[in-house]
């Protein structure tokens, strides 16, 4: 029997693809950042695949915001260290 579901990853490759004409309108720095993102959802494609979510671009979305997550909450700690380093000069 034949699959019915393509593969996740192939099908996130495809979904991605279908962003090059918004990603060509973007001026080259936001490019850089549009490709960072794209590559958020390439390392969260284990989780995507087992999803089952209708829409590829929820499990792109989520994968941003997991990064972002992510990236925020090494800044607030890194933040919370310098202000304890601040703090223990006075």
């Amino acid at each position: 029997m034949g699959r019915t579901v393509p593969s996740f990853r192939p099908a996130l490759e495809h979904e991605i693809e279908s962003w090059k004409d918004f990603r060509r309108g973007l001026r080259p720095d936001e490019q850089k950042i549009f490709h960072k993102l794209m590559n958020y959802a390439r390392i969260h494609a284990d989780a995507g695949s087992l999803s089952a979510r209708p829409m590829l671009s929820e499990v792109l979305f989520i994968a941003f915001a997991i990064e972002q997550e992510k990236k925020i909450e090494r800044l607030e700690k890194r933040l919370e260290e310098l202000e304890e380093i601040i703090e223990g000069k006075d």
